[in-house]
C-alpha cells in the first residue's frame, strides 16, 4: 500500500521540528530586552533556555517512545505515574543548577512553576501517542479488511470457474457421444475460455472489451450445442477502455441458458449491454418453464450466488441488480456505475 507524502518519515521529522521551533520561539515575541544590569547574565540566560528546551524535547519523546508503550499501554499505571513524578522532581533539580541573578542554589517557590510547562509537554506527548496509535490501528484494520476482501474475492472467483467448466464439459461429452462435427471448434473455443480464466481472471480488473470477448466465446459454444433449436438475440456494446471485474457477467448468461432451454417451446434468450457515461446497463432475458424450475434450482445457484456476493463487495453503492420472473420470462437487469 502506498504511503501518503505527509506520512513519510521525512515529512514527520519536518513537522516535528517545525512544531518545536514554533513552540520555543513564541516566548521571544513577548520577551523584554534585558536592562544594563542583566547584560552580563545574557549568556547564562541563553544556556538556561537551551537547557529548558532540550529537557522538554527529551521528556516528550521519552514519554512517547518509552514510558507509554512499556508501562501505560501495558496497564502498569502505578509504575507509570511514579516515573512521571520522579522525572518531574529530577527536572526541577536540573533547573536548580541555573539560578537567576542574586539567587542561591536551592529550592525556590518559582521553581514550582516548572510544573505547568512540564504537565503541558506531558499532555501533548500523551495525546499525540493516543492519536497516532488510533490512526495506526485504523490503518491496520483497513489493510486487514482489504486483504480479507481480496481473499474472499479470489475464493469466490475460484468457485465460479470450476462450476462454469463443469457445465461446458458436460456439453462436450454430449457432442462426443453424438460424434458431432462441432466438437473440434468447440474445443478451440473452450481453449480460449481456459486461457482467459487461467491467465486474466486473476487480475483485479479487465477491460470491458475483453470481458465481452469472453462472453461471446461462451455464447458461440452454446450456439454450436443448440444449433437452430434456440434463438439468441445479442446486442452488446464493447465500450472503450472501461475496466470491470473479470467474469462478472457470465454467470447471468450461463443461468439464462440453464433455465431457458430444455423442454421449453421456442426458447429465446435476449442479451443486451450498453455503456454510457460510465454506466453499464446489462440485461438478460429468457423464457422458462415453471414446471421444471424447482428441479433446476436445486442443482444450480453457485455461480449466481457468488456473482451477487462479488457485486456487493466491489460495487456496494454503485450497482442495482434486479431479478424477477413474469409471464413466463426470467429477467435480469444490472446497472453498474464505473466512476
Amino acid at each position: 500500500m502506498s504511503t501518503r507524502w505527509y506520512r513519510s518519515k521525512v515529512a514527520i521529522v519536518f513537522f516535528h521540528a517545525l512544531a518545536w521551533v514554533i513552540l520555543f520561539t513564541l516566548p521571544t515575541l513577548f520577551h523584554r530586552e534585558p536592562d544594563q544590569q542583566q547584560v552580563n547574565f545574557k549568556a547564562m540566560f541563553r544556556i538556561r533556555f537551551l537547557i529548558f528546551d532540550a529537557c522538554w524535547i527529551l521528556f516528550f519523546y521519552f514519554n512517547l517512545l518509552v514510558l507509554i508503550p512499556k508501562f501505560l499501554n501495558r496497564k502498569k499505571i502505578s509504575i507509570y505515574i511514579s516515573l512521571i513524578l520522579l522525572l518531574m522532581a529530577a527536572f526541577i533539580a536540573v533547573i536548580n543548577f541555573f539560578p537567576k541573578e542574586g539567587e542561591k542554589p536551592g529550592l525556590h517557590r518559582e521553581y514550582f512553576f516548572v510544573i505547568f510547562p512540564y504537565l503541558f509537554i506531558w499532555a501533548m506527548s500523551t495525546v499525540y501517542w493516543f492519536v497516532t496509535d488510533k490512526i495506526s490501528t485504523e490503518q491496520r484494520m483497513k489493510e486487514r479488511e482489504n486483504e480479507n476482501l481480496k481473499t474472499e474475492l479470489s475464493f469466490l472467483r475460484s468457485q465460479v470457474s470450476p462450476h462454469f467448466l463443469f457445465n461446458v464439459l458436460n456439453n462436450m461429452v454430449a457432442m462426443a457421444r453424438l460424434k458431432s462435427d462441432q466438437l473440434e471448434p468447440s474445443l478451440i473455443r473452450l481453449s480460449g475460455l481456459m486461457r482467459y480464466m487461467l491467465y486474466e481472471s486473476d487480475d483485479s480488473s479487465v477491460t470491458l472489451l475483453r470481458e465481452i470477448e469472453y462472453v461471446n466465446s461462451y455464447i458461440e459454444l452454446q450456439k454450436i450445442r443448440y444449433a437452430k433449436s434456440l434463438t439468441i438475440n445479442e446486442n452488446m456494446d464493447p465500450g472503450d477502455n472501461q475496466l470491470i471485474e473479470p467474469m462478472l457477467l457470465i454467470p447471468f448468461i450461463e443461468n439464462a441458458f440453464k433455465h431457458g432451454t430444455g423442454t421449453i417451446d421456442d426458447p429465446v434468450i435476449d442479451i443486451y449491454l450498453k455503456i454510457s457515461e460510465g454506466l453499464i446497463d446489462f440485461r438478460v432475458k429468457n423464457k422458462f418453464d415453471p414446471a421444471n424450475e424447482e428441479i433446476k434450482d436445486r442443482t444450480s445457484g453457485i455461480g449466481l450466488q457468488n456473482v451477487i456476493r462479488r457485486l456487493n463487495l466491489l460495487y456496494d453503492q454503485k450497482h442495482i441488480l434486479s431479478i424477477n420472473k413474469e409471464n413466463g420470462w426470467y429477467n435480469v437487469s444490472l446497472q453498474i456505475k464505473l466512476h
